[in-house]
């Protein structure tokens, strides 16, 4: 079954144009021109991801994300922003978004991020997999994209995941927010590291047992972060 994906943009020429390319590279579509529709169909309707335009009518975009997320709606959003400004962009990941880009785009574009995003679904799990990452309470299984925390199983956007991975694979190393960005992000964000500070304050929201005290996900100040065994 092709994956699906729910197009959000109030004008009619963007949704044309996004529909045909992302059908062409072989997803199914369907479309919403307001914020309300948007989150009608998405609270409804299971997709594979959402591109999500920030400026709509009545409900914005960054406003339908955060809706969604309150929902516990975990499909991944690319959000689309015609504002080059690093506070949309920053705030907009913070509300739950995965990924953003800024217009004018090309089609290509979208549907190479698309296929970023959706990448890590595009492998089956295998029939019997016993391996996980286990860090005190805290047990990772890479090949269902799933974690729990006490045996309470946790919640995660895809960026939100890997970025959780990557600092387990590097369990006791300091890792800077730039060498976070090139392995997580997989693409120059022209030093939004913002961008990292963000996930890591989702991730300590979620298996921190005190966010202001963190026990599994350090600060080391000037450098970057460090994942390690609580004491």
């Amino acid at each position: 079954m092709d994956q699906k994906i729910l197009i959000v943009d109030d004008e009619e020429s963007i949704v044309t144009l996004l529909k045909y390319n992302i059908e062409q590279a072989g997803f199914e579509t369907e479309v919403a021109y307001t914020g309300t529709d948007a989150l009608e169909k998405a609270s409804v309707t299971s997709f594979d991801l959402i591109v999500l335009d920030v400026m709509l009518p009545g409900m914005d975009g960054m406003e339908v994300c955060k809706k969604l997320r309150q929902m516990q709606v975990d499909t991944p959003i690319l959000m689309l922003t015609a504002k080059d400004d690093e506070f949309d962009k920053v705030l907009g990941l913070e509300l739950g978004a995965d990924d953003y880009l800024t217009k004018p785009f090309s089609p290509r574009e979208v549907v190479a991020r698309i296929k970023a995003i959706l990448r890590r679904m595009l492998r089956e799990p295998a029939e019997v997999d016993e391996t996980h990452i286990k860090v005190a309470g805290l047990s990772i299984y890479p090949e269902q994209y799933e974690a729990t925390i006490n045996e309470e199983p946790l919640t995660f956007t895809p960026k939100e995941f890997e970025l959780l991975l990557y600092l387990a694979n590097n369990l006791g190393r300091v890792l800077s927010r730039d060498q976070l960005l090139r392995a997580v992000w997989n693409y120059d964000f022209a030093g939004d590291t913002r961008i990292v500070d963000v996930h890591v304050s989702h991730l300590r929201e979620k298996i921190e047992p005190e966010t202001k005290k963190p026990v599994y996900i350090k600060t080391i100040r000037g450098l970057g972060y460090k994942m390690e065994e609580p004491k």
